[in-house]
C-alpha cells in the first residue's frame, strides 16, 4: 500500500511540473521572432533587431536581441529580469541606455522602457497579433546622437 501511494505522489509532482512547462510554453510574448522588413517603418540613423528571444525560466525573463547598430555595426543585446516594471541592468543597448523595465500589460502586451543612469530615453509598446505568429514593436526615443525617433517594427514568429 506504502509502494502505491509513493507511485500515485510521484506521478501527481511529474503531472504538476509538466503542466506549469506547458503554461509557461504557452505565454505568447516568449519565442524567438524575425524582423519583417518589408512591414516595418524604421527611421534612418536608429538601430535595428533582426532576430529577438525571450525565454521564461520559473518567471526570470531572459530577453536577446541581435541586429545592426545606428552606425551599421553588428550588435547584440542582453536582458533578464522580470515583467514587473522594475528597471534591471541591460547589456550592449544600441540607445546607450544602462536598465530596461519591461512591464505586463496582458497576455498579448508588454511595455519596455529604456534608461541612462536614470531617465528614461526609449520606451516601446508591444503586442503579439492574436493568432501569435507576429509581434509589432512601436518604439520611440532619443538616440545616442540626441535625435528624436519613432520606429514600427513588425516581427514573424520563427
Amino acid at each position: 500500500m506504502e509502494h502505491m501511494k509513493t507511485k500515485i505522489l510521484g506521478l501527481s509532482l511529474a503531472f504538476c511540473v509538466l503542466a506549469g512547462t506547458a503554461c509557461l510554453a504557452a505565454d505568447p510574448q516568449m519565442g524567438t521572432w524575425k524582423l519583417n522588413e518589408a512591414k516595418s517603418k524604421i527611421a534612418p540613423g536608429t538601430a535595428k533587431f533582426i532576430t529577438m528571444a525571450f525565454k521564461n525560466t520559473f518567471g526570470n525573463i531572459k530577453a536577446t536581441g541581435d541586429g545592426i547598430d545606428a552606425s551599421g555595426k553588428p550588435m547584440h543585446v542582453e536582458w533578464s529580469g522580470k515583467l514587473d516594471g522594475k528597471d534591471y541592468p541591460v547589456i550592449g543597448d544600441p540607445s546607450g541606455g544602462d536598465t530596461r523595465s519591461y512591464t505586463k500589460v496582458n497576455d498579448r502586451t508588454l511595455t519596455m522602457t529604456v534608461k541612462k543612469n536614470g531617465k528614461v530615453i526609449v520606451t516601446a509598446r508591444t503586442v503579439v497579433a492574436a493568432d501569435g505568429k507576429g509581434r509589432t514593436a512601436t518604439i520611440s526615443g532619443t538616440t545616442a546622437k540626441g535625435k528624436k525617433f519613432k520606429n514600427i517594427a513588425f516581427y514573424d514568429r520563427t
